[in-house]
């Protein structure tokens, strides 16, 4: 968002932006926890699925990574990416990787494993409300 001046020879161009980028709340007391939670969906998708298929583990593990690193909302995160979408699918992308993080811990894992990567999958996310109303203000 630059403001519109002319160089030396008289021709416009896009300028520096006045306006400082505007970012999302994300404390570390809120990224850390989402985090670990993306780190257990890695694990542990690639878990269930190496059962059925390998290749579905190594699909899995590339759209758990490559999607939210590609598609995001600017400003959402500290990294920018290459594709910006709106705040509903950015969150819906963001949700991906708890959701997966449970299914496949009930799919891979002894019950009491299951409880702590659910637990810490709803401590996620609701350290996450403030970001999410953030975004979906934008």
């Amino acid at each position: 968002m630059g403001t519109d001046v002319s160089n030396e020879h008289g021709r416009r161009h896009r300028g520096p932006s006045t306006h400082a980028a505007i970012a999302a709340p994300d404390p570390l007391s809120a990224s850390a926890p989402r985090f670990l939670v993306e780190i257990i969906a890695w694990i542990a998708a690639p878990w269930a699925l190496t059962t059925y298929s390998i290749w579905l583990a190594v699909l899995a593990d590339v759209l758990l990574i490559g999607l939210p690193t590609v598609f995001g909302m600017p400003g959402a995160k500290k990294q920018q990416n290459p594709v910006s979408i709106p705040a509903r699918p950015a969150i819906a992308l963001e949700l991906l990787q708890p959701v997966a993080a449970c299914a496949a811990a009930v799919a891979a894992w002894p019950a009491v494993m299951t409880s702590l990567v659910v637990v810490a999958s709803l401590a996620a996310c609701v350290l996450q409300l403030r970001r999410w109303r953030w975004m979906l203000a934008q």
